[in-house]
């Protein structure tokens, strides 16, 4: 090969300019922040909204353990009996809830308290 063809094929393959890699990285970060606001606050919504439906899927389990015993769970037996028999309820007749929530979206445990404060039961984030 003579020094032409190597002059050539040294140029071809020379990569990206400065320019060229600045101009992307400066496309990047226009689409993201186009992109990141939307996203930002999304997942505290979504945490929300998740707490109100696990609340009201307890709330249920808890009126339909009351339809079967009679009473509401106290304090002390808590939300676990939506899950478990503790073994001395004889009306107990099912899990209430197909899947274990004792916490909130946010990790918290959530707090049962029989009687409530207004109402008959109060279940707290």
């Amino acid at each position: 090969m003579n020094a032409t063809n190597d002059a050539k094929i040294f140029k071809a393959a020379r990569g990206f300019t400065l320019i060229e890699l600045l101009l992307v990285l400066v496309i990047l970060g226009v689409l993201a922040a186009i992109v990141v606001p939307k996203f930002t606050g999304r997942s505290e919504d979504a945490k929300k909204t998740a707490a109100k439906t696990q609340i009201s899927s307890l709330s249920t389990a808890l009126n339909m353990f009351e339809v079967d015993v009679g009473r509401f769970p106290t304090s002390d037996e808590g939300l676990r009996v939506l899950f478990e028999n503790p073994g001395n309820i004889k009306e107990w007749k099912r899990p209430y809830m197909q899947q274990k929530v004792d916490k909130d979206p946010w990790g918290n445990s959530y707090i049962y308290k029989q009687p409530g404060t207004y109402q008959v039961y109060l279940v707290i984030k």
